[in-house]
């Protein structure tokens, strides 16, 4: 990633399903990296996805399911 800020958005199992959505409708736009876990997780078995990386207009943002813990919505977390 070459941007100095990423703000990472917090999702209960459906990042991977949230990036391809707005990949899909933004130009300039796309789905980056796929990071799935290299073993069984609380939140779930060897293989689920746990971040996302992708840029919608150009802005690079990390999509990471995260659970139920917190519900999505319109707090951002910046990465930096």
């Amino acid at each position: 990633m070459s941007e100095k800020i990423i703000p990472c958005l917090w999702f209960d199992g459906n990042a991977e399903e949230a990036a391809n959505f707005y990949a899909s409708i933004l130009p300039n736009s796309r789905v980056k990296a796929v990071n799935r876990t290299p073993a069984d997780t609380p939140s779930g078995p060897e293989g689920s996805v746990l971040t996302v990386e992708f840029t919608v207009a150009g802005q690079e943002f990390v999509g990471l399911n995260g659970g139920p813990i917190f519900k999505f919505n319109e707090a951002v977390l910046f990465q930096i």
